[in-house]
């Protein structure tokens, strides 16, 4: 919102601005429930949540494929027929740069407060 010009903020040009922020922790456990799908047991998925705080939706989907992967390519390897485990999705998680940073949760929090009206 900083980058943007202040004319066009200005009330009436849009009549409602809905801060939309980051998965709070039921959001992320929702979405690591959508990935790991039917795959959920025996993962700790609160682990998961917890790991991925500064995730957004699109990074735990890529630490959920990057998990599933490593099981899988363990499973090429020595065939016992074990699925991943919350330690594959943690490692990969470890792996994956969130894309948001505290400095960005600042500034979200800092336009909120200035330019949410709903």
């Amino acid at each position: 919102m900083h980058s943007l010009d202040s004319a066009f903020l200005r009330p009436g040009r849009f009549d409602y601005v809905i801060p939309v922020g980051p998965p709070d922790p039921p959001a992320r456990l929702a979405v690591w429930k959508r990935y790991l799908g039917q795959a959920n047991s025996g993962i700790d998925i609160d682990r998961l949540v917890a790991a991925t705080e500064l995730f957004t939706p699109a990074d735990i989907e890529f630490a959920a494929r990057k998990g599933a992967q490593v099981a899988f390519d363990r499973e090429m390897a020595h065939g016992r027929g074990e699925p991943a485990t919350t330690e594959d999705y943690l490692t990969a998680i470890g792996e994956v740069r969130p894309t948001l940073t505290t400095a960005m949760l600042a500034e979200f929090t800092e336009d909120r407060a200035q330019f949410a009206r709903l």
